[in-house]
C-alpha cells in the first residue's frame, strides 16, 4: 500500500513538472508567432503625412502633418507661431488657447487635421507691439501679467469671453439662461476660470477685461 501511494506520489510530481514545461513552451512559441506583428509599420512611415490647409491670422497656410500632430504642435513647431504655450499639455491650464473659427479652444486637446480649412487666430493675430488689441494694452496698463507665460492664452481666452457676452451666451454663473447674460465681474471670472495664473495676477486680468467689456469693478 505504502510502496503504491509512493508511485501515485511520484506520477503527480511528474504530471506537474510536464504541465509546467508544456505551459513554458507554448508561452515561448506565442511569444514567437507575436514578434512578427510587433514590427509592423505605424501610420505615416513613409514620413509624407497629411496635408492640412489652416488659414492661421489672416493667412493660408499648407502644412504636411503626421494625423496625430495637436494643433497646438502645428502652431509652434511647424509655423514657429510660439506666443502659443505648452503649459499642462492636458486641456487645464489654458496657456494654450486659441481662437478657431471665432471659438476659443485648448489647442492642445484637438488635432491639427480635425481643423481643416478653419480659420485660426493666434496671439500674434491679434495685435503688434505697435498697433496692439484693446485687450493688450489694457493687459499692460493694469499689470495683468508677471512672468507673462499664460498671458496669451489668457488675452485669447478674453477675446472669446466677450464675444460670448455679446451673443447672449449664458455660463454656470448666469441667472437665467434663456435671457442674454449680464456684463459682470462674476460672469468674467467665471468664463476666464480656465486660464491659471499661477502668479496669482487674477484681480488685475479682471480689472484688464472689465475695462475692454466696460463693467465696473
Amino acid at each position: 500500500m505504502d510502496s503504491f501511494e509512493d508511485d501515485l506520489s511520484v506520477s503527480r510530481r511528474d504530471v506537474l513538472i510536464a504541465g509546467a514545461a508544456s505551459a513554458a513552451a507554448a508561452a515561448v512559441t506565442t511569444e514567437a508567432g507575436a514578434a512578427p506583428a510587433a514590427a509592423a509599420p505605424t501610420a505615416n512611415a513613409s514620413g509624407a503625412g497629411t496635408e492640412v490647409v489652416l488659414e492661421v491670422n489672416g493667412e493660408r497656410r499648407t502644412l504636411q502633418l503626421d494625423t496625430r500632430t495637436t494643433l497646438l504642435d502645428a502652431l509652434r513647431e511647424h509655423l514657429k507661431l510660439t506666443g502659443t504655450k505648452k503649459g499642462c499639455d492636458h486641456g487645464q491650464c489654458g496657456a494654450c488657447t486659441v481662437l478657431v473659427d471665432g471659438e476659443r479652444i485648448n489647442s492642445c486637446l484637438t488635432l491639427a487635421v480635425m481643423h481643416q480649412g478653419s480659420k485660426v487666430t493666434t496671439i500674434e493675430g491679434l495685435g503688434t507691439p505697435q498697433r496692439m488689441h484693446p485687450l493688450q494694452a489694457a493687459f499692460v496698463k493694469h499689470d495683468g501679467y508677471q512672468c507673462g507665460y499664460c498671458t496669451p492664452g489668457q488675452i485669447c481666452s478674453a477675446v472669446g469671453a466677450l464675444d460670448e457676452l455679446r451673443r447672449g451666451i449664458p455660463s454656470h454663473v448666469s441667472g437665467d439662461i434663456t435671457a442674454k447674460p449680464l456684463l459682470s465681474v462674476d460672469e468674467l471670472r467665471e468664463r476666464m476660470s480656465g486660464n491659471i495664473c499661477r502668479c496669482g495676477a487674477y484681480s488685475n486680468i479682471v480689472d484688464a477685461i472689465s475695462e475692454v467689456a466696460g463693467v465696473r469693478t
